[in-house]
């Protein structure tokens, strides 16, 4: 097995620049997430490591190895996709052992790794069917399993669950997460789906525009977003955000108010901020608390019932609206007032460029 590393790697289509100088180093064995929105060039680059893109820029090293013009074939990857790709007139047994024949591995190597990875992905009594015969989430399994069989020192998966129905999909998340446990292989991982990042990852790579936003742990990531876009798209529900002005200044306490947000102190680092200053607060739905005094005062709009929590979408007085996740089955009216208080502590706090102020915090 082996670890990667991206040294300011760029991919160009002509004039366009999709990938703009991505540098990344990732363990041997880490289980490595890219997630952004569609567009924001996470298949591209997964695509350049695995050799099916040209690199226009910069090196791609597998192991100790510069693989910029090794082929495919030679990078010691194997790539599982969204589409299954199975031969319909193939067996699961044929199906996973095909590449191993064309490589013309001898039957009884051939027949132990094949069994192997079926044990592995809990098909052994699958071996006989055809594809026709499986459901959605045995066939991604085949196509998994003949990834497996070629031992390679890297997976690599492109939204490989996007075509499964939700409840398949936790469930093929966990069987991913033990495969990974199993093997112990490195694993490269791309989806649009943050859920999915959050629940696989070892490490998270937020992407936008072919940059780089982020890099750390999902904790890391949730807790201390590096900018306002990190914030809204990592966590479900979404963050809420409010502009809020600097009122005074006095070492690190910062007080601050807004349309929205009554007047209230926070702890910024020393000289980030100065009197004068618009700043965005963002707030998880989960940290807002109905309370009889508090920063938010808003007029209940829908209300969604789950049972264990109750979604509140809080219409707040500039017009803008805030979600708020409360535990339990909560008695609310629509249209009534609401107060919420805000965990100070939790508040995160980005610049007029969009980028964290927020003082350092220990991770949960």
């Amino acid at each position: 097995m082996a670890g990667l590393e991206l040294k300011s790697l760029y991919k160009s289509y002509g004039e366009v620049e999709v990938i703009k100088g991505v540098d990344l180093s990732v363990d041997h064995g880490e289980f490595v997430v890219f997630v952004g929105p569609s567009g924001c060039g996470k298949s591209t680059l997964l695509r350049m490591i695995a050799g099916l893109e040209e690199i226009t820029g910069g090196e791609l090293w597998i192991g100790d190895t510069l693989c910029n013009a090794v082929e495919p074939r030679d990078r010691g990857i194997a790539m599982v996709f969204q589409s299954y790709a199975l031969y319909p007139h193939m067996t699961v047994y044929e199906n996973m052992g095909f590449g191993l024949k064309l490589a013309k591995t001898p039957k009884d190597v051939r027949d132990a790794k094949i069994r192997e990875a079926a044990r592995i992905l809990q098909m052994e009594n699958l071996l006989e069917r055809k594809p026709g015969q499986l459901s959605g989430g045995q066939r991604q399994r085949v196509a998994i399993g003949r990834a497996i069989v070629r031992k390679p020192e890297v997976f690599l998966f492109d939204e490989p669950l996007s075509n499964l129905d939700a409840a398949l999909r936790v469930d093929m998340r966990m069987e991913l997460s033990k495969l990974h446990d199993e093997l112990g292989s490195t694993m490269i991982y791309v989806t649009h789906d943050q859920v999915e990042a959050m629940t696989l990852a070892d490490k998270i790579v937020v992407l936008n525009g072919g940059v780089v936003q982020q890099v750390g742990s999902p904790i890391e990531l949730y807790q201390r977003p590096a900018n306002l876009f990190v914030a809204g798209f990592i966590g479900s529900p979404k963050m809420n955000f409010a502009p809020v002005n600097v009122d005074r200044v006095e070492g690190t306490s910062v007080t601050i108010s807004g349309k929205d947000i009554a007047a209230m102190t926070l702890e910024i680092p020393l000289n980030a901020v100065q009197a004068g200053d618009v700043l965005t607060i963002g707030v998880r739905p989960h940290d807002l608390v109905p309370s009889p005094s508090g920063a938010i005062v808003g007029r209940i709009g829908l209300i969604e019932r789950l049972g264990n929590e109750t979604n509140v979408n809080i219409e707040l007085p500039s017009g803008a609206s805030w979600l708020a996740v409360l535990d339990g089955d909560q008695a609310l009216q629509r249209g009534a007032s609401l107060i919420m208080n805000l965990d100070r502590a939790k508040i995160a706090v980005f610049d007029a460029g969009g980028q964290a102020v927020t003082a350092e915090k220990p991770l949960a």
